[in-house]
């Protein structure tokens, strides 16, 4: 027996395609330019420590959904930090610091963003003040304040935390180095998107003259996806089919392209999925989504767990990989995709087809990893 004929079903909860969608590589590149990708590949690839992260082929899961092949971006490598966020609050935290060193970042975020950006103040000897919401584990507070930030926590969610991160650097002249967008608020987002990209121009190095067919994103207020598309635009010939995942609790892009307009989730409850448990699409990564993303899925919690164990026993490659709960989302829409005909008829899903998935996290809060892999 199979690890997908034991007689589970891998959910997914709603799929839709998107009825505006049409690639646009110019307008894309207007939104995030050559010049801002180029620029941050050629820091980032000169930092201390540096290193392209894993491109592993997901060999035994390929062959069980009968694909060609599967890649898995693994960014569990990712400098000390074990998640993709390291390229982007770092990045943004040199940008906005231009080599001064009296000014004092700030952030909120649900923890890797956070880590980023403490990590990027230590870099350059920057004080860093971190707002968390009271979801966010202490293991994930610890991690941020032993890189030598002020950890605040606030009562609330994401949203909360990040009103009070506003709040306190309005009033205390603190420089705010978020990943999320608003009227006003443009610029610096934008340096973190940048970073992200720097993976895509991995991954074509990588990927060995294999055309990518399809690429599953994952979402919270869509910077990564919305980068990863910019990446494709400015890095790869073909259009692959673009699809991307949020939690079912806060599938923000998803309700927006339905209507063609920023949508915000009154968020009921907190998904395992947290670093994508978000409440409204950015900004500056929805004028790249609107109309780029062809495809999008939302999913439960169910999965989640079982996927993060399947991973780290090498039940789906012949390398056990250390997958946070962030990372699983790829996998498990895939496979759910896979297993309900008229998706994967819809997607092209075939014995030709290239995939990419982006393992976005290894084991950052590593009390909640053991946690889920021991259930």
């Amino acid at each position: 027996m199979t690890i997908l004929s034991n007689g589970h079903l891998w959910k997914h909860s709603e799929f839709i395609e998107n009825k505006n969608f049409s690639f646009n590589k110019n307008k894309i590149l207007n939104s995030l330019s050559i010049k801002d990708i180029d620029e941050a590949y050629s820091n980032i690839s000169n930092w201390e420590g540096y290193s392209p992260t894993p491109l592993v082929e997901l060999s035994k899961l390929s062959k069980e959904l009968n694909l060609n092949r599967i890649f898995y971006k693994d960014e569990s490598k990712r400098f000390d930090l074990k998640s993709f966020k390291a390229l982007g609050g770092a990045y943004a935290v040199e940008k906005v610091s231009k080599g001064k060193k009296n000014i004092i970042v700030a952030t909120a975020t649900a923890g890797n963003h956070g880590r980023s950006v403490a990590w990027g103040a230590r870099r350059l000897g920057l004080k860093c003040k971190i707002f968390i919401s009271e979801f966010v584990s202490d293991a994930r507070g610890k991690a941020m304040a032993d890189l030598g930030a002020d950890v605040i926590k606030v009562k609330g969610n994401y949203e909360k935390s990040l009103i009070e991160c506003i709040k306190q650097s309005t009033e205390n002249n603190w420089q705010i180095v978020q990943d999320v967008a608003w009227k006003d608020y443009m610029i610096v987002p934008k340096y973190t998107m940048a970073g992200y990209t720097v993976m895509m121009k991995e991954i074509v190095d990588q990927i060995d003259q294999n055309k990518i067919s399809h690429i599953i994103l994952q979402a919270g207020v869509g910077g990564m996806a919305g980068a990863m598309i910019a990446g494709v635009a400015r890095y790869l010939q073909n259009v692959p089919e673009i699809i991307v995942v949020e939690p079912d609790s806060a599938a923000c892009v998803m309700e927006s392209i339905k209507t063609g307009k920023i949508e915000k989730i009154d968020i009921k409850r907190e998904s395992l999925m947290g670093g994508m448990s978000c409440g409204e699409v950015s900004l500056v990564p929805w004028e790249i989504l609107k109309n780029s993303v062809k495809y999008c899925i939302s999913l439960p919690d169910d999965d989640i767990a079982n996927t993060m164990k399947l991973l780290g026993n090498g039940n789906f490659s012949k390398e056990k990989i250390i997958a946070g709960e962030n990372s699983a989302p790829g996998v498990i829409s895939l496979i759910a995709s896979c297993e309900d005909e008229k998706i994967k008829e819809k997607v092209k899903l075939n014995k030709n087809s290239n995939i990419l998935l982006i393992g976005c996290e290894g084991d950052t809060d590593q009390d909640m990893y053991q946690k889920l892999i021991n259930q």
